[in-house]
Formats: C-alpha cells, sequence, structure tokens
C-alpha cells in the first residue's frame, strides 16, 4: 500500500496549509489545517478535512467494512451499518487520540444483538488494522443499537 501526500500551499492555492494525498489505488483525498487566528500564515482555512479527522474517519470504514462483511458471510439480513466515532487527545505534543468511542447502528431484519456484538468484537480483535494500532495509544470502547427494517 502507499500513498503520495502533497502540500499544496506552495502553489498559490487558497489555503496555506492544504494537502492533497494521492492513494496506491488512484484516489484523491484533499485536507486542511485549521485556521491559526494568531498566525495565519501558518494555518489552513478550513476547506477539508484536517489529517487526524481523516484518521479516525478511515479507523470508522475499516471497521464498519468488517461488521458489514461479517455479518453477510453468516448469512445475517444486514441492511445498513454507520458508526459515529468521538474521540479525545493527549493536550500536548504529540497529540495523540487517548480515548476512542465508537457506536454502531446496525440495521436489519432479524440481526441478534449477541450476532452484532461478536462482529464488532471481532473487528476490534482480530480485523480492523486502524483500530488496533491506535487501541496501542487510546481507550477503544464500543457501543452499538440494532434498527430493525
Amino acid at each position: 500500500m502507499e500513498c503520495t501526500v502533497s502540500w499544496t500551499g506552495g502553489a498559490g492555492t487558497r489555503s496555506g496549509m492544504g494537502f492533497v494525498a494521492e492513494t496506491g489505488s488512484g484516489h484523491i483525498l484533499a485536507m486542511d489545517g485549521a485556521p491559526d487566528a494568531a498566525n495565519p500564515a501558518n494555518g489552513g482555512l478550513n476547506l477539508a478535512p484536517r489529517p487526524m479527522e481523516t484518521l479516525l474517519a478511515g479507523t470508522g470504514g475499516c471497521t464498519a467494512y468488517d461488521v458489514v462483511l461479517i455479518l453477510k458471510r453468516g448469512r445475517h439480513d444486514v441492511r445498513g451499518c454507520s458508526v459515529r466515532l468521538t474521540s479525545q487527545r493527549a493536550e500536548v505534543e504529540p497529540k495523540v487520540f487517548t480515548a476512542i468511542h465508537m457506536q454502531f447502528t446496525v440495521t436489519g431484519k432479524g440481526l441478534a444483538p449477541a450476532v452484532v456484538e461478536r462482529a464488532i468484537a471481532m473487528s476490534h480483535e482480530k480485523y480492523c488494522s486502524a483500530s488496533i494500532m491506535l487501541g496501542k495509544t487510546a481507550r477503544i470502547t464500543t457501543g452499538f443499537e440494532i434498527v430493525e427494517a
């Protein structure tokens, strides 16, 4: 897997702290820094997600993918899955994630709570590389609700 991240701020773009990532699979992802009122030249313009937001979003995508795939492979009638991630970061540099809560909403027909709970646990214990990696610095907790479809 590879990715090239390029600073766009030096190219006369609107934001002095903008970046574009091109993934190995050929996709583009824009990122930008937060505005810095004290030193505007060192801040972004809030034109795209922050790099740490993309890390959190990628982790949510990784685990949601796992949960859906595990349920589908178990021949459960899953029809939707979303996960809301909330996080806390360290106060000082490096401002790593110290706590992440993932609240899943899984929609389906006849989904048993034990089956959904097991799919989430399997993702976090075995399959989701992103959450397992972030679990080295952050306490990760999960919760879920099932919506009957």
